[in-house]
């Protein structure tokens, strides 16, 4: 990072889920492009750690400790954010867990309501108490869903993870249409298989009737092999759907898979 101006400079952004992996790359990215970021998430501690390292670089960080799927605590975290900030411009709805993975009849009801709760409604959440604000001046709403729900179904045992991840996506087009008309985009983005911490937000439940593990996309990457991409180039695309360079960019799902899915769905 550096102290120059960006193209982000002025705007306030909100990043969920910002303690690590998609989320923090992202988070500072837009604050080296001179946005003001708000870091959200439910471990203070990596919330802290992102935010002191964006100001050792001269730009402006914000620590919001709520969990996404609890009603109250994103709006107060939201209004806390208006309060200080007095505007919102850019928000990455990128929180999310993978959950537990496991045959429907292993499947518990409480799993499924907590990846739900957390993925979807999370994201509902996110934007619902954020839609008044950007409809102030516009703004960009960013949503991370999956290849998984979306363009792979392959991955046996990922139930509630992959609705969650094709709710999103739903989300995000519905709201496209509504949000377009008070000049606030809102697209998806679908990473494949990424370096990222979220396997360690996964319980796997064999069960010797699987044919195909339950596991996170794991495959042929046309445009790699067998390598992963990296949060750093997820948070790339994040930055282009935030800036203007997209301004015509609205109800949009972009994968960033390498190829992935198109082989492996």
């Amino acid at each position: 990072m550096t102290e120059s101006a960006g193209e982000l400079t002025g705007k306030v952004c909100l990043v969920t889920g910002a303690g690590s992996g998609i989320g923090r790359a992202s988070a500072e990215l837009l604050a080296k492009q001179g946005g003001t970021v708000a870091l959200l998430g439910r471990t203070r501690s990596q919330l802290d750690e992102v935010a002191e390292g964006i100001r050792a670089c001269g730009r402006q960080a914000r620590v919001l400790v709520a969990d996404v799927s609890r009603e109250d605590e994103v709006r107060g975290a939201i209004e806390d954010l208006i309060r200080e900030q007095g505007r919102l411009d850019v928000v990455f709805a990128n929180a999310g867990v993978n959950g537990v993975w496991a045959p429907i009849e292993r499947l518990e009801p409480d799993a499924w309501r907590e990846t739900l709760g957390i993925n979807l409604n999370g994201t509902f959440f996110t934007i619902k108490y954020s839609a008044p604000y950007l409809k102030k001046q516009g703004g960009s709403v960013i949503v991370c869903a999956s290849v998984n729900g979306t363009r792979m179904f392959s991955n046996t045992g990922a139930t509630a993870y992959a609705c969650s991840k094709a709710g999103q996506v739903a989300l995000a087009k519905m709201l496209a249409i509504e949000l377009g008309r008070e000049r606030v985009r809102v697209n998806v983005i679908c990473p494949g298989a990424i370096d990222t911490e979220i396997d360690d937000n996964t319980e796997r439940k064999a069960d010797k009737g699987l044919e195909q593990p339950a596991d996170y996309p794991e495959g042929t990457i046309p445009l790699t092999g067998k390598k992963s991409g990296t949060a750093q180039q997820v948070a790339e695309l994040v930055l282009f759907l935030a800036s203007d360079r997209s301004s015509h960019v609205n109800g949009t799902e972009v994968y960033i898979d390498g190829g992935q899915s198109l082989v492996e769905g």
